[in-house]
């Protein structure tokens, strides 16, 4: 076995890990590059093999980041079958096609305000290639072997982190790889949490935070805070969110102040199809979180469902204090983005983000970056809104969770390859790892590969 490192490699984006066992190549996640120009332009380069050499693919969970390139590699010759849990196939259906339409969408519009050095600008891939891909797509439940070929099987585990989110454990001969994907908070108010892995030859861990720890802040406190400060002023509060979890525990959060009446019983409207419908899914597989059906009925019902673009820009019209949930989480695109432009002018109104913030998004460059200038459809937006950010709400581990998370392991992994985090955050983890575990750990680099013996 040898694996080979083609994104997520000291950055947090672009999830994708080829696994080659013998002669045949897996490839565990599938993502697009997001954030940075730079990284940006790497969806658009050769796939370093040729796609119909792949056999499978296994997917950790539904996010962008780690499905969305996905349709381009079915366009490039893929052919062999996807694996991943039955929430993950059903949340890919809602965010693949959005995605081929957003590149369609981001398309037409650079070649209508010629803003794209591109002439024409062309989609990376379409709605209709992400509908294509979907066909590819076979669901498999949480801890059951399932048989790739011979002498190789892999299990999916529960992993917390959104609906479907799943650990990998490949067994290939005598040697047994753990792909840990996206790991979930260990006491996250509304999601199960991340079952344990107990012994692998090899780890492929994640490092969001590994560099951090949440603070103990009382989210909803903070949440209550800028709501009545913000309603106070005569302000909208709009709440970038991804439509996939964070959207949900959101709602999750004004649905308790409501109840409590320790905020304003103002319009909440969730304005993206996609979490619209990803909150209806949240309702159906409701044995992955804990709230019980009744409880999630309840807070399904928070909010105004906002489907057309026509009433989405209804809302911007009205001047009625209000909160607007929409996404995407670090503002990289979507409607968030036409709500942001129309808010941005006046100082009443308050843009309140939720967890992390990739470097280069527009939502690193107002929280982390302090800018009040941000450029979107070609030019730049003044902000003269409240920015505020929630710190304790991000659906991943801190560097304490994650070690407590290792604490499982019976015995030592050979070696622990360190992925999905920024430079600093992935080598701080690695330091943590062999401060309290021993354990030979590697931050591997883009296209690094590491034979598994």
């Amino acid at each position: 076995m040898r694996i080979n490192f083609l994104g997520a490699a000291e950055t947090v984006t672009g999830s994708k890990y080829l696994l080659e066992c013998g002669r045949q190549k897996i490839l565990v996640d599938c993502g697009l590059f997001q954030g940075r120009k730079e990284l940006r332009l790497k969806n658009w380069q050769e796939f370093p093999v040729n796609p119909a050499s792949i056999s499978h693919v296994l997917l950790t969970h539904a996010h962008i980041d780690h499905t969305g390139y996905l349709p381009l590699l079915v366009k490039k010759g893929f052919h062999g079958e996807v694996y991943c849990t039955e929430a993950t196939k059903e949340l890919c259906k809602i965010l693949l096609p959005d995605s081929g339409y957003l590149q369609e969408e981001f398309a037409a519009h650079a070649n209508k305000h010629g803003f794209w050095k591109h002439r024409p600008a062309k989609p990376l891939y379409t709605e209709k290639d992400a509908r294509k891909s979907l066909e590819y797509l076979r669901a498999r439940e949480f801890g059951k072997k399932y048989q790739l070929f011979n002498d190789c099987d892999y299990q999916f585990n529960r992993a917390g982190h959104i609906l479907g989110a799943a650990s990998i454990v490949i067994n290939h001969a005598d040697t047994t790889i753990a792909f840990s994907g996206d790991l979930g908070r260990l006491d996250d108010p509304i999601m199960k949490p991340p079952v344990p892995i107990q012994k692998a030859d090899y780890l492929v861990i994640e490092s969001t935070y590994g560099d951090r720890l949440h603070k103990d802040i009382d989210v909803i406190t903070q949440i209550e805070e800028v709501v009545n400060r913000t309603i106070e002023r005569g302000g909208t509060i709009v709440i970038p969110a991804f439509a996939v979890g964070r959207a949900q525990l959101i709602l999750y959060y004004l649905h308790e102040l409501k109840e409590q009446r320790r905020i304003p019983d103002v319009s909440v409207y969730l304005d993206s199809p996609m979490a619209i419908d990803a909150t209806d899914l949240f309702m159906r597989f409701a044995r992955e979180h804990k709230l019980t059906p009744a409880q999630a009925k309840a807070v399904c019902k928070t909010a105004h469902y906002v489907n057309s673009v026509e009433e989405s820009k209804k809302i911007d019209i009205s001047t009625d204090p209000k909160i607007i949930i929409s996404a995407s989480g670090m503002a990289s695109g979507g409607r968030v983005l036409h709500h942001i432009r129309v808010f941005a002018g006046d100082k009443r109104n308050t843009f309140l983000f939720t967890g992390y913030q990739a470097d280069g998004t527009r939502g690193d460059s107002l929280v982390n970056k302090g800018l009040r200038d941000i450029k979107m459809f070609g030019e730049y937006v003044h902000v003269n809104a409240e920015v505020e950010q929630l710190e304790n709400i991000s659906a991943h581990l801190d560097y304490a969770e994650e070690l407590e998370w290792l604490n499982n392991f019976t015995s030592p992994p050979r070696k622990v390859f360190i992925v999905h985090g920024e430079h600093n955050s992935a080598q701080a983890l690695k330091e943590k790892i062999i401060d309290n575990f021993g354990w030979d750990c590697v931050v591997p680099s883009m296209g690094q590969v590491e034979e598994l013996v």
